[in-house]
Parts: C-alpha cells; structure tokens; sequence
C-alpha cells in the first residue's frame, strides 16, 4: 500500500486547518501550521478560488488525511457508508470514527492516529481481552479496550495518557486511567463527533 513519507505538517498547511498528525508537536509553539498558517509552495500566500468540485475535493482530502487513510480505504469505507440504513454522511463518520486506531486515540493510550495505527499492528492492544491487530477493526458498544500487560510500562502510552487532558474524553468512551482500559459506552452521535467536517460535500463528491 502506498504510504505518505512527506512531512505530515504541510498536510496541515494545505488543508487549512490542524490535523493534528503529529501529537503533542500540535500543541506546542513549535507547531508549523501556528507558524506558517499558509499552503505550502512558492504561491502558497496566494487566495485560491476554489470550484465547487475543488470544495468537495479539498473536505474529502482533510478527512482521509486526518484519519491516516489511503484513497482506496477511504473509497471502501463510503461504500460501505452508504450500503447502510441511515445518513450516509453520518454513517461514514461513525465508521472512521470507530476504527480500532482511532479509538485508542481517543482514549490517550497515544497522541496521534498514526501512532495508534503502529501500536495496534504490534500487538499492543486487547479487546474484550482478546489481541486485536487490525488498525480499521470496528469497535462496538460494550467493548473493552486495554493494553496489554507487558505494554503497560511503554514510555509512549504513559506520556501519552498523562497528556489526554488537553483532549478530552468523548462522551461515548470511557477511560480507566489507573487500570488502562478504555470502554465503548455507545455508537457516536453525530453532535458526539466534534470535528469540523461538512460530510455532505464528501457525499456529494462521490455521488457525481
């Protein structure tokens, strides 16, 4: 699978807005997007007029990038959206973001998705204690999500989970910091999911 080696901030600065890619980097004074609040490239500073087609395809390129995912992921994934009952814009956001990386993101146990992504691959995550290594594993209501016992002590998760507060818990996860666990409450509602993302351009895009 194709992967993006580039600087992840310049994703940032295209976009327009943090993506937070780089975890806590995005926090800090240090955050190039905060610097350099501009496209990248020689006519970065300029105003771009954008069609209605570069509108839609500019809101699905900050989802999939913030979500850490390929074209053809992304692609799956609407698909899979719009087989279901319900709105599909709605249905897409709920599938990322019950994606077992995000997830573990979401809790603190890391400070980025793309880290979330690497610590599932290796085995570093249980649910409803049983190893789970698959980064787009879909999280139901009841689930438990924990680490496992000889990755407690990871410097990275420790960090990771002293530094949550700035983030915040989403209402329908549960964090049990001292014992590492996390527990999936409910399905997120759409007023659950508090980035700011306008769906109906990316169903649009793909309706064409």
């Amino acid at each position: 699978m194709a992967r993006y080696r580039g600087s992840v901030c310049r994703l940032c600065r295209r976009e327009n807005m943090k993506l937070f890619l780089k975890g806590d980097r995005c926090y800090s004074d240090k955050c190039a997007f905060d610097r350099r609040s501009y496209a990248p490239g020689q006519h970065g500073q300029r105003r771009p007029k954008f069609s209605d087609y570069g509108v839609q395809l500019r809101e699905k390129q900050k989802v999939k990038r913030m979500y850490g995912l390929s074209e053809k992921q992304f692609r799956l994934t609407f698909a899979n959206a719009d087989k279901k009952k319900g709105i599909t814009g709605t249905n897409l956001l709920v599938l990322l973001e019950t994606r077992l990386d995000n997830v573990v993101y979401l809790l603190g146990f890391t400070n980025s998705r793309t880290q979330g992504r690497h610590f599932v691959k290796h085995n570093h995550f249980l649910v409803n204690g049983k190893k789970v290594n698959i980064p787009s594993y879909k999280v139901k209501p009841g689930d438990a999500v924990e680490i496992r016992e000889r990755s407690k002590n990871i410097k990275f998760i420790e960090d990771s989970l002293t530094a949550v507060v700035r983030r915040g818990i989403p209402q329908w996860l549960e964090l049990e910091k001292d014992n590492k666990k996390g527990v999936v409450k409910s399905i997120p509602a759409r007023e659950d999911i508090n980035i700011p993302i306008q769906e109906q351009l990316i169903v649009e895009l793909y309706s064409k």
